[in-house]
């Protein structure tokens, strides 16, 4: 199962894989204090963050659990942020979950929400599961509306990573 999006384009994306030139566009994500608000035992010091994420995205490439694309203005260039399809493990049983995540400079302009649509066509396309989430902590009210936006229901409430998340799911 191939859970990559490089090369692929939406109406004003190109998703492509992530690569270590990509660290320092990305690093603003976690400069900013609401970025990571919601997540317990993140790393608040956004060159650590930003190195573990790095690191985690590129173990995710090297096992073949999915993994985040980069998103870039198709016209622009310019790096908007990241999304993609991940292999998570939720209260122990296997999923896929599309995961996303933008720049703040570029929040509120509807990108999250076409990246997401993004997977979630590329899922129903490769057949790549029956079902795939989204997984949202409790007060990130932002994500829950890309999630909606994207057609997905909210099946529970649950723990993940010692944080309370709703699970927002959609059938294929």
């Amino acid at each position: 199962m191939y859970l990559l999006l490089d090369g692929e384009q939406s109406k004003r994306l190109t998703f492509r894989k992530i690569t270590p030139s990509d660290f320092n566009s990305w690093l603003p994500f976690h400069e900013e204090p609401l970025s990571t608000q919601y997540w317990e035992g993140e790393k608040k010091i956004p060159l650590e963050a930003c190195k573990n994420q790095f690191k985690a995205i590129f173990e995710r490439y090297n096992n073949k659990l999915g993994g985040m694309n980069a998103l870039i203005n198709s016209n622009t260039n310019a790096f908007i942020g990241i999304c993609g399809l991940l292999v998570q493990k939720v209260d122990c049983i296997p999923e896929i979950e599309i995961g996303y995540s933008v720049l703040p400079k570029y929040w509120k302009q509807g990108y999250a929400t076409e990246a997401a649509k993004k997977c979630k066509n590329f899922a129903i396309a490769n057949k790549i599961s029956e079902s795939i989430i989204s997984i949202i902590h409790i007060d990130n009210i932002p994500s829950q509306k890309v999630a909606i936006a994207n057609g997905m229901f909210l099946d529970k409430t649950t723990t993940y990573k010692n944080n309370p998340v709703h699970i927002y799911r959609i059938k294929l």
